[in-house]
Order: C-alpha cells, then structure tokens, then sequence
C-alpha cells in the first residue's frame, strides 16, 4: 500500500499532489524552451482549481509564486514575474499591537465609540458636530440595549457622554434618542423613568417622525 505518510510532504496543500508531480516532472525536462511551455500549462491548471479568483488584481503572479514553492525555489524556467526568494517567505509576522483592555473606560459601549466621541469633540462648532454626536449617542443605546434589556434612560447616555469626552460635551436637552423600535419613555411617555413599559419594542407613527434637533453645548 502507498500512504501518503510515506509521499513526500506536500509542499502547498491546496493544490494536491498531483501538481505538485506536475511541478517535479518540470525539473526533469532538459530542453529549456520546453520546460517553459510545460510550465505555463501547469499554471494553467493551477488556476483552473480557483476560478473563482482569476479577476483578482495579482493572481497570476501568485501563481508564479505558488509553482516556485511547490519546486522549491529550484526552477530554471523563465518566469514574467520576479522570482521570489525563500527568505521572504520565512520571514515572521510583525507583532500587532493591541489595545489594552484597561484603556476602554466602558467596556459595553466598545473602544470604537471611544475613539469617535475622541474625534468628534475635538470638532468646530456646527452642524456636522452636532449631528455626529446624536448619531453616536443613539449608537451608545443601542449598544446599552444589547445588555441592559429592561432599563436604559437618554440621562444614563448624556452622562456618559459626558465622561468619555473628559467634560468636552454636554447634551443638556432632554429630548429623547431614537433606537428603531424602542423606545426609552415609560408608558406616559416621560424620559428617565424606570416603568415596565420601558425600552419595549412599540411600533408607532410618533418614532417614524423625524426628532427635533438637540442642543450639545460644551463646558
């Protein structure tokens, strides 16, 4: 029986082994006009195994890069593109940096919305600024929602607004945010109360309006 554990290891998995005999049989042929016409073929087929990919910028040229690895770098072929070089493949990865969880100040709203309220408060005064701010406000809730289900008033947004940008915005209107299909009113319709009617999904004509336009003034 042949097992492939006896083969030789495949050097690109994804392409099986018969390229990969393919790309040794390359090696053999002496006439070197011919070993480049039995090398385009291969390439041939090697892209036929990913149609899927041949209108992607480069994918010829990963090709090329692909049938130097299966030989092992020892292939005397003319090839269109620069020959890669072994080291480039054996270099390592450059570290990532990551963010420190202890620089999220509220975790449950995200480094992204972090970085935003960062940015926006750092903006001129106008309409674009203020704008931007109710959008992110909205997105906080949201985000609120997503893990306090049954409570959340536009105070407990404001504040935290407030926190994150050190002070630098202050939303002293009390006009509600809109999340879709909750609503932060409790059955009244008031705005930092706690009833059980509060946050519930309602649908009504009210939420399709637009809502009036907030005022963000800073400290």
């Amino acid at each position: 029986m042949d097992y492939n554990t006896q083969r030789n290891k495949l050097a690109l998995p994804e392409y099986g082994r018969h390229i990969q005999r393919m790309v040794e049989h390359l090696r053999t042929i002496p006439d070197r006009k011919k070993r480049n016409e039995q090398a385009l073929a291969v390439i041939g087929v090697m892209g036929s195994l990913f149609p899927y990919l041949r209108d992607i910028n480069d994918f010829k040229h990963k090709l090329w890069d692909h049938l130097f690895i299966i030989a092992d770098f020892d292939l005397d072929i003319d090839s269109p593109y620069p020959r890669p070089e072994p080291i480039t493949f054996e270099e390592k990865p450059r570290h990532v940096p990551y963010t420190s969880p202890d620089s999220i100040k509220l975790k449950h709203y995200g480094r992204g919305v972090q970085d935003m309220l960062e940015n926006i408060a750092a903006l001129p005064e106008g309409e674009k600024r203020s704008y931007s701010i109710m959008a992110v406000a909205n997105h906080m809730k949201k985000a609120y929602l997503a893990w306090n289900k049954e409570s959340v008033s536009d105070d407990i947004i404001y504040k935290d607004i407030e926190r994150l940008t050190k002070g630098r915005v202050i939303i002293s209107d009390t006009t509600r945010l809109w999340v879709g299909n909750y609503s932060n009113g409790s059955g009244n319709g008031s705005n930092g109360g706690g009833g059980g009617g509060q946050n519930r999904p309602r649908r009504t004509q009210q939420q399709q309006q637009p809502q009036p336009r907030r005022r963000i003034t800073n400290k």
